[in-house]
């Protein structure tokens, strides 16, 4: 059985690329991403206008966004990495969250369903990777129940410059 066997399924999902629209929703749950996984506060006069640039030029990434009843409840966005061992694009998955409301039924497996869908149909696309706080177990399950698994591999960052976030944290 696995992780998400457990939970309460959603009604109704389909998943579709984010439009536009969508940039404040988008906004606003990665928001509460940074608030509930690294206790930060973003500045949403730099968060949305960020998710609007990367919606208005997709060589920097793609939303996916998973919805019932015309309402947004999950997210996750895909950025590219180029991989010369490969010589193929890593799609790396980040900004993961769904609605409070709906966790446990089944949404992120959705999203992450369908974009995997779409990297196994772009021959370009040689596999995707995310990262996950070392401390969110229950995130980790999941992955892992999707058949994602630990490479071995430490993020290591020097962050330049983010304007709106404490570099403390």
């Amino acid at each position: 059985m696995s992780y998400e066997d457990t939970a309460e399924k959603a009604p109704a999902i389909s998943v579709r690329e984010a439009a536009p629209a969508d940039a404040p929703i988008i906004a606003a749950f990665n928001a509460a991403i940074a608030t509930e996984t690294e206790n930060k506060t973003l500045d949403p006069g730099v968060v949305q206008p960020g998710v609007i640039a990367l919606l208005e030029d997709t060589a920097k990434g793609r939303y996916w966004v998973a919805e019932s009843a015309g309402e947004v409840v999950g997210q996750l966005m895909v950025t590219y990495e180029w991989s010369d061992w490969r010589n193929g694009t890593i799609w790396w998955i980040q900004s993961v969250y769904v609605h409070p409301d709906w966790r446990r039924r089944g949404i992120f497996s959705e999203l992450y369903r369908h974009v995997e869908s779409n990297a196994s149909a772009d021959p370009a696309v040689v596999g995707l990777r995310l990262y996950v706080e070392k401390h969110n177990t229950r995130a980790q399950q999941t992955y892992q129940a999707l058949g994602m698994v630990t490479p071995g591999y430490v993020v290591m960052e020097s962050i330049t410059a983010t304007p709106g976030i404490d570099r403390e944290n």
